[in-house]
């Protein structure tokens, strides 16, 4: 009895040695984020755990809490646990750089998440931020083809805030030089926050009186600030607003009126694709054999980059049926205070 305990004891030894040494293989994938503030980051990740937990791997992350100076330390310490790759969503884009670099010199993989880091050495991956900007600028002119137009952007330490821009000006420049439209205001928003967007707003609706015909807000938070401060003087539904994420707030404004449109950056494929290509990346996949690779070299500085870019979808009252059919958000969220017969998703 003695010596079957004994050998009992040594198998379940054995098994545990075994299990840990399986575990060991697997790679450890390192995410820093800037904060948790807005709704979308924990839909990104939770798509980004599940794709790095299924393939072996190990999930590790860190909280900068929009502090770009805890975000280099937060950066140091997922290298100090093992980190294998790394995943970063920038606080400040230039703010980062060190850290980046840091990681690189011991031989970690970076993928930018989201936000550009422009080193020729990170991987670079985000939806197609200039469509973005396109989009969001054509519905906005589709509901307002002429008037004052405001411009709320996003945070200036962010190069996608003017990616954004860019793309709205692609569409609008045109009716701009033509005079039928004119750009009454336009403020960066510090950390997109939306009550930084809603002052802004609100100083912007000061100086012009009050005589603001549309907003080309940048993203869902800055939406939701300029439409509380025009909700305020009693414009909240006469004004056309643009924003992204599609944020459950913002889709239930779309169905209530007062927001025109979300574009839909599915933020589960993009949190999935992030974790798959760390994945190779930690494995010792080039980064220009990663699949739907391009070379890139857009940004500010005209650095070369690998890139991924997918592809966002206007979400406007037409087609809310389009974010509730994909799971993204219930009936019931988008639904919530609309009268019947104003929204079709909502009959």
């Amino acid at each position: 009895m003695k010596n079957f305990a004994t050998a009992l004891l040594a198998g379940v030894a054995l098994s545990l040695t075994l299990s840990a040494a399986a575990k060991a293989e697997g790679k450890v994938i390192g995410v820093s984020w800037s904060n948790f503030q807005e709704e979308r980051w924990k839909t990104d990740e939770a798509a980004m755990k599940a794709a790095i937990e299924a393939a072996g791997n190990s999930y590790i992350s860190a909280d900068a809490q929009s502090s770009a100076a805890k975000q280099l330390t937060d950066v140091e310490s997922l290298i100090s646990q093992g980190a294998n790759a790394l995943i970063i969503l920038a606080q400040d884009s230039s703010a980062i750089g060190p850290a980046v670099e840091n990681a690189v010199a011991e031989g970690i993989p970076v993928v930018g998440y989201d936000r550009l880091i422009e080193n020729p050495d990170a991987f670079y991956l985000t939806f197609d931020n200039k469509e973005v900007g396109r989009l969001q600028a054509q519905a906005v002119l589709e509901a307002q083809p002429e008037g004052n137009y405001v411009f709320i952007k996003g945070s200036s330490a962010d190069p996608n805030a003017d990616f954004l821009f860019s793309g709205q000006m692609e569409v609008l420049q045109e009716a701009i030089d033509a005079g039928t439209i004119m750009n009454v205001g336009e403020a960066y928003t510090d950390g997109w926050l939306p009550a930084n967007a809603q002052r802004n707003m609100e100083q912007i609706l000061t100086q012009n009186n009050n005589e603001v015909d549309a907003v080309v807000a940048s993203n869902d938070g800055t939406a939701g600030g300029a439409i509380a401060a025009l909700d305020a003087q009693g414009l909240a539904g006469s004004v056309p607003v643009s924003g992204q994420d599609a944020d459950h707030a913002a889709l239930n404004r779309i169905a209530l009126g007062t927001q025109t449109v979300s574009v839909w950056k599915d933020s589960r494929e993009l949190g999935k694709a992030a974790a798959e290509i760390a994945n190779e990346l930690a494995e010792g996949t080039a980064m220009n054999e990663i699949e739907g690779v391009t070379a890139w070299s857009d940004g500010p500085n005209g650095t070369e980059m690998n890139a991924v870019f997918l592809e966002p979808l206007a979400i406007t009252r037409d087609n809310l049926d389009v974010v509730i059919d994909a799971g993204w958000v219930t009936k019931d969220v988008v639904c919530q205070g609309v009268a019947a017969g104003s929204t079709p998703a909502c009959d």
